[in-house]
């Protein structure tokens, strides 16, 4: 593992293929959590936002460690 990722001829880092990815689920999730009014329960949501894309991206650099993408 370099920390690249070749995407079209493109060298990118992966942390930020990894982020972008993060992301997307982010986003799935907080539709998701908007949906079933569940935010209702949560204090500060841009902090909670924050903390569960945090969340995501470590476990999605877990994960791509342990299959060694």
């Amino acid at each position: 593992m370099n920390g690249e990722i070749n995407i079209l001829g493109v060298f990118v880092p992966a942390l930020l293929v990894y982020a972008a990815v993060a992301l997307g689920f982010k986003e799935i999730v907080c539709h998701l959590l908007l949906r079933l009014n569940a935010y209702r329960f949560v204090w500060h949501r841009p902090l909670f936002d924050t903390a569960l894309f945090v969340l995501l991206l470590g476990g999605i650099v877990f994960i791509a460690h342990q299959i060694h993408l």
